[in-house]
């Protein structure tokens, strides 16, 4: 018992370094005031860097070889037909998937990214988990997104949670780790200023507001808390760890609202697909549309 409360001190004692204590009042108040600024980042050239923040995602339960080539594929198509454009960052599937995206995708610079880690629960054997994402790796991934295990979490057992993203992180080695928060279950501001810090403590790479698989998904007001967090860190560590809205990014202005809150929270050197991405399916056509000056369906 003795080791288990030491163990457990030292999650506290990192918490204890930064300021949890949110008021979800303020976080709105401060999340409003920044939004004004919107129209500022309305355009042309923001709307391009966007496109290019993009993990462009499938995760359907009818996903297939052949729909997941043809996804690829447009990948590939895209480079052809807009070569002044830059292409989205990554192709965003299930582990099943990596295989098929990495025979079928042609351009170099875009990373093929894996949900993993019994992906959107996260409610399996941390053995089972490990050995979906050594597989997904071993299959082409450069990317692994996973979720925290949200009740080990809400329930206040923070070693058993870091402990599994630090095997996971393990077993990515320098391949990039994304953590999912699931912010819409985590509901306040502090529980995910917490989750958030854990995470990167973990070592998360980048941390992710959601799965799109649960209501609320991504909101400014989680995007500003999980910012201000990779801020802090970022000022206590000399770490840079990215940031990822995912579920619910719907529109355009959705995601030039990520944008601004990136920017007005941590500055200009997040604002590239290294340090900031987007998951999205829908988000894609529309951004181009609007770069285009006219509605395309590319993919």
């Amino acid at each position: 018992m003795e080791k288990h409360e030491m163990t457990q001190s030292k999650y506290e004692a990192t918490l204890a370094k930064y300021n949890t204590r949110l008021s979800d009042s303020e976080v709105e108040q401060q999340v409003k005031t920044i939004l004004e600024k919107v129209g500022e980042n309305n355009t042309e050239e923001v709307k391009k860097l966007l496109f290019h923040c993009i993990d462009l995602t499938t995760l359907n339960t009818t996903d297939n070889d052949e729909s997941v080539m043809r996804f690829t594929q447009n990948v590939n198509r895209f480079e052809e037909e807009f070569p002044d454009l830059k292409n989205v960052a990554a192709i965003c599937v299930y582990p099943c998937f990596a295989e098929i995206v990495r025979d079928t995708l042609e351009v170099e610079e875009v990373q093929i990214a894996c949900v993993s880690a019994g992906f959107p629960s996260s409610q399996t054997f941390t053995e089972v988990k490990v050995a979906e994402t050594a597989m997904a790796l071993m299959d082409g991934a450069s990317e692994i997104d996973i979720v925290i295990p949200v009740g080990k979490f809400l329930a206040g057992d923070y070693e058993n949670m870091c402990d599994e993203i630090q095997e996971l992180k393990a077993t990515c080695k320098e391949k990039h780790l994304k953590v999912i928060l699931e912010t819409g279950a985590l509901k306040t501001a502090e529980n995910i200023k917490k989750a958030s810090i854990l995470s990167m403590y973990a070592g998360a790479d980048f941390i992710k507001t959601s799965t799109g698989k649960q209501q609320p998904a991504a909101t400014p007001e989680a995007a500003y808390v999980m910012c201000q967090a990779i801020k802090e860190y970022h000022e206590q560590t000399g770490i840079k760890i990215g940031f990822k809205p995912a579920g619910g990014i719907n529109c355009v202005n959705d995601a030039l609202a990520y944008y601004t809150i990136v920017k007005e929270v941590l500055g200009e050197e997040w604002l590239n697909n290294g340090l900031f991405r987007i998951g999205t399916s829908r988000l894609a056509n529309l951004l181009l549309s609007e770069i285009l000056g006219k509605e395309t369906k590319f993919f």
